[in-house]
């Protein structure tokens, strides 16, 4: 990492001191985060707070800082998308690890815990509608890691070569990167409820994730040779758009990063349901409770 002052261009600080686009302080920050995509979610996440602190919003970024159990924790929306996982993960590790009034990194680096729970579309028949599944490793289609040094270090290059050749993976796409879970964390939430799995991270929802409404796709098969390629005896079993990111950032970064996802469509089946809030917030119950044990 950098050890020099921070110029005003490359991390902008607005002028009330907080970070450009989450609009947060660096006294908002809680070790603890959950992060989702849907700003309306937030908060049903802050509800399970015992006590709530704050709430910022700008934009599709909303927060609201709490406290559980005695401890802090924030409930923070990303958007969609790994575009705005880039820039939330950057303004967060800037609040934790800069000193604002220098613009230098802190000599001290700070850990963070940060938890994605999303929703997801599943590719396999033994991930039904309202499984959660952790992404155990991240396939980001995204190219969002790509344009950072470390990228090769904290990625696994085999699944990428093998994943690559096995689907005849378009040259025009971005070349897909492939990142774990923090396991640490995925040992503290994870439990025989939840399926590990392997989740791709898709740079858009209709024709990026194998969807046909008008406009007519350049790769009609690809979904069938994802869902038939197996790595180390695991299986691509669901798409979102966000966990790759979050994951390879919080490598390259230093902090503990997963995503667990409420199954609400599954691709093969072709099912989908509408009404997932339900699975949603006993997933959203279980992951506090679970970050927050001793």
């Amino acid at each position: 990492m950098n050890r020099k002052a921070i110029p005003d261009s490359e991390m902008i600080i607005n002028s009330d001191g907080s970070i450009f686009h989450l609009h947060l302080l660096p006294e908002h920050l809680a070790d603890n985060i959950i992060v989702c995509g849907d700003p309306g979610r937030v908060n049903m996440i802050a509800s399970y707070f015992d006590e709530q602190l704050y709430e910022v919003s700008s934009r599709e970024f909303h927060t609201i800082g709490g406290m559980r159990h005695g401890k802090r924790i924030m409930a923070l929306s990303h958007g969609i998308g790994g575009d705005n996982i880039d820039i939330v993960m950057t303004e967060l590790d800037a609040l934790a690890n800069v000193d604002f009034a220098t613009r230098m990194p802190r000599d001290e680096h700070r850990t963070l815990n940060i938890v994605r729970i999303g929703t997801s579309g599943g590719l396999q028949p033994y991930v039904p509608v309202g499984t959660p599944v952790i992404a155990s490793k991240a396939l980001g289609f995204d190219g969002v890691l790509n344009y950072y040094a470390l990228r090769n270090a904290v990625c696994d290059l085999d699944f990428e070569r093998a994943f690559c050749d096995f689907v005849k993976w378009n040259p025009l796409f971005a070349k897909p990167y492939v990142v774990e879970a923090d396991p640490w964390l995925v040992q503290k939430i994870g439990r025989d409820d939840m399926v590990r799995g392997y989740t791709i991270s898709a740079v858009g929802f209709y024709g990026p994730q194998g969807r046909e409404v008008r406009a007519q796709l350049a790769e009609p098969e690809l979904n069938h040779r994802i869902e038939a390629f197996e790595y180390a005896g695991g299986h691509i079993t669901n798409y979102e758009m966000e966990s790759a990111a979050l994951q390879g950032l919080g490598k390259i970064l230093g902090h503990r990063c997963m995503t667990v996802c409420s199954i609400i469509a599954n691709r093969v089946a072709t099912e989908a349901n509408p009404n997932y809030k339900t699975a949603v917030n006993d997933l959203v119950a279980n992951v506090i409770e679970r970050l927050l044990e001793d």
